[in-house]
């Protein structure tokens, strides 16, 4: 099983500056509606939708992930669109949406979620190892480290979102 290692942090705005004077500089765009099938404390089975922005490709995938924290075990693979909506029509949630756009900042790849059902703008920083994760000194616009912080784990955020509508999770 592959290891996912990554660092969140809580944007407190989309860094439109840094990208327009080119610091950043734009890879793709993406929606992304994610559904979790199952949930058990460290474990959680989800699907996504993922549409490019700009071509408007779909791409399907279905992924299994253990873990709490900053390393976590991850198997992702693509599914059909046909599974797809097989899964999430029999199992009724309601899907989390967000933006995506991946960027290079200098060799640094980062990906801004940026979250349509609430207030939410997170950056994450995906890393090869655990030595190059705690080294890494992020600028201060990154904001507040959220990479052990459960309250704004995705599963959270969906598990929240499914409550607020009355569908329990």
């Amino acid at each position: 099983m592959a290891i996912e290692i990554e660092r969140k942090y809580l944007l407190e705005a989309y860094p439109e500056d840094l990208i327009s004077e080119g610091t950043i500089v734009v890879e793709k765009e993406q929606f992304i509606e994610q559904t979790y099938l199952a949930l058990d404390g460290d474990q959680e089975l989800r699907v996504r939708k993922i549409t490019d922005l700009k071509t408007g490709q779909l791409e399907f995938t279905h992924t299994f992930k253990k873990g709490w924290g900053i390393a976590r075990e991850e198997v992702e693979y693509a599914i059909s669109e046909g599974l797809y909506d097989q899964v999430v029509k029999a199992h009724g949630a309601i899907p989390l949406t967000k933006r995506r756009v991946t960027a290079r900042w200098g060799s640094t790849i980062i990906e801004i979620d940026d979250y349509a059902q609430i207030s939410l703008l997170v950056l994450e920083v995906e890393f090869p190892s655990m030595e190059a994760a705690d080294g890494f000194v992020p600028p201060a616009w990154f904001g507040q480290d959220i990479s052990t912080d459960k309250q704004y784990s995705n599963k959270k955020v969906w598990r929240d979102l499914q409550l607020q509508a009355g569908r329990g999770a």
